[in-house]
């Protein structure tokens, strides 16, 4: 598929995620063969009062190329600025805008999913950005604000009009948040109603899921969230079997071990010490779900503060293993 000038063969993108999709984590996303990854949204009020930590995730580095950027904002002039601020940075290849977020913190500011609920006010963000930018500009939707107000459709065409180059579609209201089963049928309607390229988004976990997915709706490619926690591997596997058909086998448990001493190295060397295994708990309870004395690993993992703390536990757990 292509979006503006940009060519995927395996179109298997990591979808932005507060919290999870910093550059750490994409980068190992991008060596997992994930051929486009999303940054986590950036506030658009944040750049314009050049936010020092706002300013610091639009950061990227070469390696986690090419990258596309999230912009979240409430109004046109502002959407506007920012993203041509950040072109003009040459840090990413691809802009985004968030019309999906279900938070209420940003909802309330008439942000993210909010935008659903008032279509002429998005397709005016969305001329503005387009007119500001010469990148390639996505835009990142829901289904609808709840099932008494499914848009998605509406709010696809009006984002085609605006000249927007591509559109994700995330089958659950706001209202769902992230609950029940994607409404992947929607997606086909999106599909069948604008000529831009249509990426699908929800309940995307394994090969039968991609399959699926992509016969269901007709997707030009598919967005991966949730399933792509503590599972980068999820990129080389679904990336390599939409080329092939070939189903790869699972992380083994050394694969594992090691990908989380480089995932908090990748965290130590942007974030610091204090802030680096911090953030590394969360990821290091994922890469283990679902592994025997999961219980206790996540104890442990909770409570370590240093690369040597991480050591230990992972040393533990495979003592216990091979007992």
């Amino acid at each position: 598929m292509k979006i503006g000038n940009l060519e995927f063969e395996t179109p298997v993108f990591l979808a932005p995620m507060a919290g999870v999709t910093d550059m750490a984590y994409r980068i190992i996303a991008h060596d997992m063969g994930c051929p486009l990854c999303y940054a986590e949204m950036v506030s658009v009020q944040g750049i314009h009062f050049r936010n020092d930590k706002t300013l610091s995730m639009l950061h990227t580095e070469p390696r986690e190329r090419p990258i596309a950027m999230q912009l979240f904002g409430p109004d046109e002039k502002g959407v506007a600025e920012a993203a041509s601020y950040v072109e003009k940075l040459g840090t990413a290849d691809i802009l985004d805008f968030n019309m999906g977020c279900p938070a209420p913190k940003i909802v309330k500011n008439g942000e993210g999913s909010a935008l659903m609920r008032n279509p002429e006010k998005a397709e005016k963000i969305l001329r503005a950005a387009r007119s500001a930018v010469t990148l390639p500009f996505t835009v990142k939707m829901r289904k609808g604000w709840d099932d008494a107000h499914v848009n998605v459709v509406e709010m696809a065409k009006r984002a085609e009009q605006a000249g927007v180059d591509a559109v994700t579609v995330h089958g659950r209201t706001r209202e769902q948040f992230y609950s029940g089963r994607a409404d992947w049928d929607i997606i086909a309607e999106v599909k069948r109603a604008v000529n831009i390229p249509v990426i699908a988004n929800g309940d995307v976990r394994s090969f039968e899921d991609l399959d699926a997915i992509r016969e269901r709706t007709g997707a030009d490619g598919v967005m991966i969230g949730r399933a792509a926690q503590g599972n980068p591997w999820i990129f080389r596997r679904l990336t390599h079997y939409w080329k092939t058909g070939e189903k790869l086998p699972g992380p083994t448990m050394q694969e594992r071990a090691d990908m989380i001493l480089r995932h908090l190295d990748l965290l130590l060397e942007f974030k610091g010490d204090y802030i680096g295994p911090r953030e590394m708990r969360k990821h290091a309870t994922w890469y283990t779900r679902g592994l025997p004395h999961g219980a206790e690993l996540r104890k442990f993992f909770h409570q370590a503060e240093t690369k040597e703390d991480f050591l230990r536990i992972l040393e533990k757990f495979f003592y216990m293993e091979t007992k």
